[in-house]
């Protein structure tokens, strides 16, 4: 399998819901607001252990989750310093012999925006959710994202941009999901924020 860099996200001051998520879902270190963060998704799978080897040993920085599947291996790490964080991922990337550039450009796959959520969907949702509680009469908006990990720059950036409540990333698979809710006009703000970020990344 010819090698692939799925992902590469940098994000660079962690959101607080953002970073509590993250260390709720973790099996490593865990990350607190304001850090530095970087995703790193490559494929075969197996390579994603390199990654990290030459990652830690480059710079100042913690993994919080290191994913292996079939096809992708997943690898994110972070640390209290943008320049640290940075410092590992170039030593990555020329590892790999590649640019940021080269890189899988993120493609939106969907997004739904639902108002007043009712009730018994909210339970639904809540029963599997690992983020906040989706409170019922809210707005909901649903981004779906391939490759998978760019939904967590997705999330981060809606944080910044409105009083959202984050419910739900998933970064892990094919295709990666954000769930976030709020007011009509937040939520609106802050899916908008999530796909200009994703938009304004290059990549292949």
């Amino acid at each position: 399998m010819d090698l692939q860099l799925r992902t590469y996200a940098f994000i660079d001051r962690m959101q607080p819901q953002a970073a509590a998520h993250v260390a709720a879902t973790c099996q490593g270190d865990v990350p607190i607001a304001g850090m530095a963060e970087l995703f790193i998704e490559a494929a075969p799978g197996n390579e994603i252990f390199r990654c990290a080897d030459i990652a830690l040993k480059a710079a100042d920085v913690r993994p919080a989750l290191q994913i292996v599947e079939r096809e992708f291996g997943l690898l994110e790490i972070h640390g209290k310093g943008q320049a640290e964080v940075v410092a590992a991922g170039a030593a990555v990337l020329e590892h790999l012999g590649m640019a940021e550039i080269d890189r899988v450009k993120p493609a939106v796959a969907g997004s739904q925006f639902i108002t007043n959520v009712d009730p018994y969907q909210a339970q639904l949702i809540n029963k599997w959710r690992k983020g906040n509680l989706l409170i019922p009469g809210t707005s909901l908006y649903i981004l779906e994202v391939a490759p998978a990990a760019y939904v967590t720059l997705a999330a981060n950036e809606a944080e910044k941009a409105a009083a959202i409540t984050l419910v739900e990333v998933r970064a892990v698979g094919r295709f990666g999901r954000l769930f976030i809710s709020g007011t009509e006009s937040d939520v609106q703000a802050a899916a908008t924020a999530a796909i200009d970020a994703l938009e304004q990344l290059e990549g292949r």
